[in-house]
């Protein structure tokens, strides 16, 4: 059942649509199931970080686990429920992902603009690698990137849920203040994660990448539908590699 009016976001939520796990739609996840979906995360990050595979093909395989552990662990606690997080995709859908890429595609430009004016930035390592690989590494690229983004996402979503629930039913916070405080938390980790990436860059990672993590998790906020913030996030990164790769 979708919260009361007074209680969402106005114009960032769809109506008559409801976050799941956090309030009985479908069923609530319990703090003891959510840490092993947490760990299950934190796992999958650790693969595809720690496990040193760069080959055409085996590069997959920590990408793989970056996405397979998260899903898995989500499988289990949500105990038949776990497509909750997927919704169907159509014209709005799509309509929804273009709109939001336009957005974050703008307000990454800006922040980049103001950050550089401001701190030594750094290129994204992945671009400089996409402008020196041969055709078929290009051609391996885009769709295992696509299955990190994705991973990208329960990376993010997850953990958001996770908090929302703590927050809502253990806190005793209302579901606006849960949900802006979970958005803006599971950001600011989002950003910190990419520390690695921008030569730990704490203005770059945090505050750079974060913000456009508040993007992208508003176009989850938006629908409830993993598919569109997954759908946007590649959309988004695909152009940035393209771009700054030729």
């Amino acid at each position: 059942m979708a919260e009361p009016a007074r209680t969402r976001l106005g114009v960032l939520e769809r109506p008559g649509t409801d976050f799941p796990y956090y309030a009985g739609e479908p069923v609530t996840i319990t703090g003891g199931r959510w840490w092993v979906v947490v760990a299950a995360v934190a796992a999958g990050f650790a693969s595809l970080t720690l496990i040193p595979l760069t080959g055409v093909v085996t590069a997959f395989i920590p990408t793989i686990l970056f996405t397979g552990l998260p899903l898995a662990a989500l499988i289990w606690a949500a105990r038949g429920h776990w497509k909750a997080i997927f919704r169907r995709v159509g014209l709005t859908e799509i309509g929804t992902m273009l709109f939001y890429l336009v957005l974050n595609l703008l307000v990454s430009v800006i922040t980049a603009t103001i950050l550089s004016g401001v701190t030594d930035t750094h290129a994204n390592p992945n671009a400089d690698a996409l402008a020196d690989m041969s055709t078929v590494e290009r051609i391996m690229f885009y769709p295992r990137t696509a299955i990190q983004l994705f991973g990208e996402e329960l990376l993010t979503i997850l953990p958001f849920l996770a908090l929302l629930y703590w927050l809502y039913n253990r806190v005793g916070m209302d579901r606006r203040k849960a949900v802006i405080v979970s958005w803006i938390a599971t950001a600011v980790m989002f950003g910190a994660l990419h520390l690695p990436t921008y030569d730990w860059n704490v203005i770059q990672a945090v505050v750079g990448i974060g913000i456009a993590r508040i993007v992208l998790t508003a176009a989850y906020l938006r629908t409830k539908n993993i598919w569109v913030s997954t759908g946007t996030h590649i959309l988004n990164d695909w152009v940035m590699f393209t771009l700054a790769g030729h």
